[in-house]
């Protein structure tokens, strides 16, 4: 039986919570707009269909539900998201109190309701009172900035910290917040299903520092190795900020306006409530950091991947690929990689004269000219890991699979490069052209090389590489 429902689950927080919930066990049903869009990895997950601006839709989903988490917000729909908050809300809990609903888990903005809100915050708050009004006991958790690749807060933190050396601050960058690992946020949001109390209750939960936007700006910097420099200064408004933020961060325009005016208002833990009901230790900020960062350098890493049928075996195929660097060279263009090491050695680098260990064979942590191996799976797999001088960081991986039976085989060469800052990605588009040119004549020579290899341990075929992509 499913006891448990999450709407906006195509969101930043639902997503993550749903994925929880399924790892744990739980039978779990979604309320979407977009079906479509609900990843489940769980067969016995519901995805239905509905609107909680269209009370009729609400009822189905809300059949037999015990717990029901509302995660659903209106920010990007306008001026007027506050609004449609406030009906979304009183129809999700009529529909909640009808269907004889146990409790509402709601994740709120933090307040201090005794200073002006912010329209953001205000709205926050007000969401929640119309849930408890419905007479369904509402758990609500109040949170500060969320760090977590994706989230809005961060990625406005990534877009300005990477693109921008020197950064002209606003007053609000100053504003003391408490930040929370989304993580964290979650393992609240999962323990809060099975709480032993009854009636309403408000939780405010925040990571174990007090920090402003511009030292996470500094933090985040710090973890990338980026200088960067912070101007204070008293004139950008919000909406001045907000388009500030559109032309130099992915946030959407309007949220990230309705996000910046919300951080005039410092977002600080008072109650210890949530640590006392709770046997949640939120993580230093600093992993959290370390955590977001690398699972959104994964999202927006830049890749050249291109693949070669050979009509010889995985271990003719691999065979060029082990012996790649060193006397050997790198099949083509050899000058070029030569100006690269020479060029890299100038400016303080390893170049690429250290050689290799053996010419044929190779292991994890062995040097191959100005790369390190980084993996290595004998007529499958090398990854090397860039060590020249690089604004940010570079590998290059080889990987071989059998096609038809192990007569025949696929190479897939994957150039892959981690931009660091505003230099790093202008150095990748600068080197587009040259590492198009390069990458593709060093697959088809390393597929020509396997076929000759192939050729001196059997009867010539005439057979020749079919095509690369």
């Amino acid at each position: 039986m499913v006891a448990i429902l999450v709407t906006g689950a195509t969101g930043y927080i639902g997503s993550r919570l749903l994925q929880r919930l399924e790892d744990d066990g739980h039978a779990v049903r979604c309320l979407a707009r977009h079906p479509d869009g609900v990843r489940t990895t769980n067969a016995r997950t519901e995805v239905v269909r509905g609107d909680c601006l269209e009370p009729d839709s609400l009822g189905p989903a809300l059949s037999g539900i015990e717990v029901a988490y509302y995660l659903v917000h209106s920010m990007a729909t306008g001026a007027a998201f506050a609004e449609l908050d406030r009906r979304a809300a009183a129809n999700f809990g009529a529909a909640a109190a009808h269907a004889g609903v146990r409790r509402i888990v709601y994740l709120g903005g933090l307040v201090n309701d005794d200073v002006a809100l912010s329209e953001h915050l205000k709205s926050r708050s007000e969401t929640g009172e119309v849930l408890r009004s419905s007479g369904v006991p509402v758990i609500e958790f109040r949170s500060s900035i969320i760090v977590g690749a994706g989230s809005l807060s961060f990625e406005i933190i990534r877009g300005l910290v990477e693109r921008l050396p020197v950064m002209i601050c606003p007053r609000w960058v100053s504003t003391p917040a408490q930040p929370i690992a989304v993580d964290d946020v979650i393992a609240y949001l999962t323990a809060a299903r099975g709480l032993r109390r009854d009636g309403d209750a408000i939780f405010e939960i925040g990571g174990p520092r007090v920090m402003s936007y511009g030292d996470m700006m500094r933090e985040y910097a710090r973890q990338r190795g980026l200088r960067r420099y912070l101007l204070p200064v008293p004139v950008l408004t919000p909406r001045l900020s907000g388009l500030w933020l559109r032309l130099v961060t992915p946030a959407q325009a309007l949220v990230g306006r309705a996000l910046i005016d919300g951080l005039r208002n410092s977002t600080i833990v008072r109650s210890s409530a949530a640590r006392t009901e709770f046997a949640i230790e939120p993580m230093p900020l600093d992993m959290a950091f370390a955590r977001a960062i690398a699972a959104s350098a994964a999202q927006h890493l830049r890749r050249d991947s291109r693949t070669l049928i050979v009509d010889v075996s995985p271990a003719a195929a691999f065979a060029p690929i082990r012996s790649i660097g060193g006397h050997a060279g790198w099949y083509f263009a050899n000058p070029v990689w030569q100006l690269r090491g020479w060029l890299d050695r100038l400016f303080g680098g390893v170049g690429m004269s250290r050689g290799r260990r053996d010419s044929d064979d190779c292991c994890i942590g062995d040097t191959i000219d100005g790369w390190s191996v980084e993996a290595y799976e004998p007529y499958r797999r090398l990854r090397l890991s860039a060590d020249l001088k690089l604004p940010g960081r570079g590998w290059l991986e080889f990987e071989v699979r059998p096609r038809d039976d192990g007569r025949a085989s696929e190479i897939r060469q994957t150039a892959t490069f981690d931009p660091r800052g505003l230099l790093g990605r202008l150095y990748w588009l600068a080197t587009v052209p040259v590492h198009a040119l390069l990458f593709r004549g060093l697959l088809r020579n390393i597929g020509r090389r396997a076929v000759t290899w192939h050729s001196s341990l059997t009867p010539p075929t005439g057979r020749t590489p079919r095509g690369h992509s």
